[in-house]
């Protein structure tokens, strides 16, 4: 990012894919007082009207799947095989969300009272600004933009600029429904902007008296700063951060589909999952099984460019960030972790590049960063425990707590293990998902808040009290 542009450098070749003009201040005020403007309107149309608008733009998305493919291959690395799983997801958070919204946002109505009528209603917040991450463009944003706006809200959407094609597309989808739509100027104007920012004009936004929440995806790092943004300001932050998901694969788990599972979880997106597996621990029983059958189908990855269609693992967004990958290994390495992959198996893994071989580590222990910091690409750690309790005292020794797996055949013992453990989402023999009927939520340092379900729609309402006495 250069002082006044924002530029993509792509991890495919290092080139420049595309720059933009950051956001000047006028340009900021202007989209927040439009924003301000629509939302007093948008608030007052009717929800079928706010659904037809969202399936619109979401159905204009669903028509650019082969751009939107290409630009994710170039901005970020996914392989262009893998662009339609994005466009899925984000229909189906869309269309769900939108599903959901009348019972989401009925009046709630306590027992009648006689000569008085009582309910509460969910009202819009306002503003809500959307600081959506790079690693799943389109996913992570609708997260946020369909529940907001089906609530009422209008939205301010800074997406990472290592991905800001998909924010602009995003944006333009909406806009261009409003207009199909015929609604007025003030709302095509206002209902959906997106801006480019750095850091530092992000925190002011935050701090804009007229943003009332702020949904952030990112970094610890960037929830902190977040949280210093608004502070002094009473308004809801939801923060989705860090995670080190852990599996726990018990010795009744059936090994095959559990290790096809678990290395997708693993390395899918290079590892840069938010719920992406970073950890696994397996009963002593069937530990040497597992390991063998990961390491088997690991090498069956093909590593190299994402504009080709045999590819199926691509680069990191960063040399940066395949550098620190490569350090942790390195230094679990050294503390006596065995490596099951060989660094000549991948011929495109190379040093000083974003491309980095996936890699399965053994003979770990907690005392290595390995086991307790965030990766966030294409590593994993194996350890044997003994039991279920072990494994859960193991889950539990993290500051994170986003997604949990346990791969098994008992459900009654599952759902044990799931009461035992932190974490926001508790699976069996699943991994790596996101469903949109469920809360997804975090503790720890993951953050705090909840998206999606009906609980994402409370997140972005406030209740209004109605107390009326009617009788004599």
């Amino acid at each position: 990012m250069s002082q006044n542009n924002v530029e993509i450098i792509s991890p495919i070749d290092g080139s420049l894919y595309a720059t933009r003009a950051l956001s000047d201040a006028a340009f900021v005020e202007h989209a927040l007082t439009q924003a301000t403007n629509a939302q007093t309107l948008w608030q007052d149309v009717a929800l079928k009207t706010r659904a037809e608008l969202v399936l619109r733009a979401l159905d204009i998305i669903d028509q650019q799947r082969s751009e939107i493919a290409l630009e994710l291959a170039w901005q970020m690395g996914r392989p262009v095989r893998y662009g339609d799983g994005e466009v899925d997801g984000f229909l189906q958070r869309g269309r769900h969300m939108v599903a959901i919204a009348e019972p989401s946002l009925q009046n709630i109505i306590p027992a009648r009272q006689d000569g008085f009528e009582r309910y509460i209603e969910r009202r819009p917040l306002g503003v809500v600004l959307v600081v959506a991450a790079w690693n799943y463009p389109y996913l992570i944003a609708v997260n946020s933009i369909v529940p907001a706006l089906m609530a009422g809200n209008c939205v301010v959407l800074k997406h990472s600029g290592q991905t800001l094609l998909s924010g602009e597309r995003i944006a333009a989808a909406f806009q261009t429904a409003a207009r199909d739509m015929d609604l007025p100027q003030a709302l095509q104007d206002g209902l959906l902007a997106c801006l480019h920012l750095d850091h530092g004009a992000t925190a002011n936004v935050v701090a804009d008296k007229r943003i009332a929440h702020v949904n952030f995806t990112g970094s610890v790092a960037g929830g902190h700063a977040i949280v210093e943004a608004a502070k002094g300001r009473f308004i809801g932050l939801g923060l989705e951060l860090g995670g080190k998901d852990p599996a726990y694969v018990r010795q009744d788990a059936d090994l095959d589909a559990t290790a096809e599972a678990l290395v997708d979880g693993s390395f899918f997106n290079s590892g840069q999952s938010c719920c992406g597996i970073e950890r696994i621990y397996v009963e002593a029983s069937v530990h040497d099984v597992l390991v063998e059958r990961m390491c088997a189908l690991t090498k069956e990855y093909v590593l190299g460019s994402p504009l080709d269609e045999a590819t199926t693992l691509g680069p990191m967004v960063r040399q940066q960030a395949a550098d620190s990958v490569r350090q942790q290994i390195s230094d679990a390495l050294s503390q006596g972790a065995s490596a099951c992959i060989e660094g000549s198996h991948f011929v495109a893994s190379q040093t000083a590049t974003p491309y980095l071989a996936p890699q399965i580590l053994t003979h770990v222990t907690h005392d290595m960063e390995i086991m307790r910091e965030e990766s966030f690409g294409p590593v994993v750690g194996i350890m044997a425990v003994a039991d279920d309790a072990e494994a859960i005292a193991k889950i539990n020794d993290s500051v994170y707590g986003l997604t949990t797996s346990v791969w098994t055949k008992d459900t009654k013992a599952a759902k044990a293990i799931g009461a035992k453990v932190r974490t926001g989402t508790f699976f069996m023999n699943r991994c790596d998902y996101l469903d949109p009927g469920l809360a997804w939520t975090g503790i720890g340092d993951t953050g705090r808040g909840a998206s999606l379900s009906q609980i994402g729609y409370e997140q972005l309402t406030r209740p209004m009290s109605f107390h009326l006495k009617t009788g004599a």
